[in-house]
């Protein structure tokens, strides 16, 4: 499956995005974000492209001009321990990053936006969920840009992947509220 924005391709990353999924995961800034471990070789990203991004809704942010894989963006339906604990039936939580050279140029919230679209519309999923750490304000920007609200704050919450303890801010978009600030009918 594809999805597309103005400026991305949203696909399935394929084993040959290992290098691109390298360059930009490896830093330290974008897992850190997202709570994770920096990449360490091609070959750690190629596992996880066949591992953890291998998910039925798990997608590469591809540019479209270029061609190249410069973020991931997914939908989890099942209750992950380093996730929202409250998923419940016709819900899910949006996970996402972008290689910081592609910060604030707006193309997280495109994709973002086109998620929520297809979660709600195609998926007819009910309610959206979607965490940030404390001090992540370009996140926190991206959710509230797409319609989240604020739900509750975790503090000194530990995150298995990091190994730390993080404060975490749960936002969540209903499907009703989605399609009033779409103009959409109820």
């Amino acid at each position: 499956m594809e999805l597309q924005t103005e400026r991305l391709l949203l696909r399935h990353w394929h084993e040959n995005d290992a290098e691109s999924l390298y360059k930009y995961a490896r830093n330290p800034r974008i897992g850190g974000t997202a709570g994770w471990p920096p990449h360490t070789d091609v070959d750690n990203s190629r596992e996880l492209i066949k591992t953890v991004l291998a998910g039925k809704e798990t997608y590469a942010m591809v540019l479209k001009d270029t061609g190249e894989a410069v973020g991931s963006i997914a939908l989890l339906t099942e209750k992950i321990e380093i996730h929202v604990k409250e998923v419940g039936d016709n819900e899910a939580e949006i996970g996402y990053w972008i290689g910081e050279p592609y910060w604030g140029q707006g193309l997280t919230s495109e994709a973002v936006c086109e998620m929520l679209r297809h979660a709600f519309e195609d998926l007819q999923i009910v309610v959206m969920w979607c965490a940030y750490f404390e001090g992540n304000n370009a996140s926190k920007r991206v959710m509230e840009k797409c319609g989240f609200s604020y739900q509750y704050t975790e503090e000194n919450r530990f995150i298995p992947l990091t190994k730390d303890f993080r404060t975490t801010i749960f936002m969540k978009l209903r499907r009703e509220d989605w399609k009033k600030q779409n103009g959409l009918a109820l």
